[in-house]
């Protein structure tokens, strides 16, 4: 899936994000899920890969499992938050290892 919910509100985004959850654990299906939003990757992943531009390449893979719920009072806790920040971090590696003048400002 290829950022199916980029262009929805954010109300909708976070339903069909529940929804997606839902069936992904009923069907036992695995997918791959392609989103730029942090909070969406957390929400939905069990394995997060950071991606580096051009060329296209993995440069990190974070483990993200979860036993409970991915639900909303989930969403605002702080494992949540330290995940986000987790996953924050590893897009900043990548930005700065392409553009390592950037880093420096």
């Amino acid at each position: 899936m290829d950022e199916p919910f980029a262009a929805l509100d954010e109300m909708t985004r976070i339903r069909l994000n529940e929804d997606l959850l839902a069936w992904a654990q009923a069907s036992h299906l695995t997918i791959l899920f392609v989103t730029h939003s942090v909070f969406e990757a957390v929400t939905l992943a069990q394995r997060i890969v950071v991606m580096a531009a051009n060329p296209g390449r993995i440069s990190e893979t974070l483990d993200n499992p979860r036993d409970g719920p991915r639900d909303e009072d989930w969403r605002g806790s702080a494992d949540f938050a330290g995940r986000c920040a987790k996953v924050s971090q590893a897009l900043r590696r990548t930005a700065e290892a392409l553009s390592p003048a950037r880093a420096t400002r």
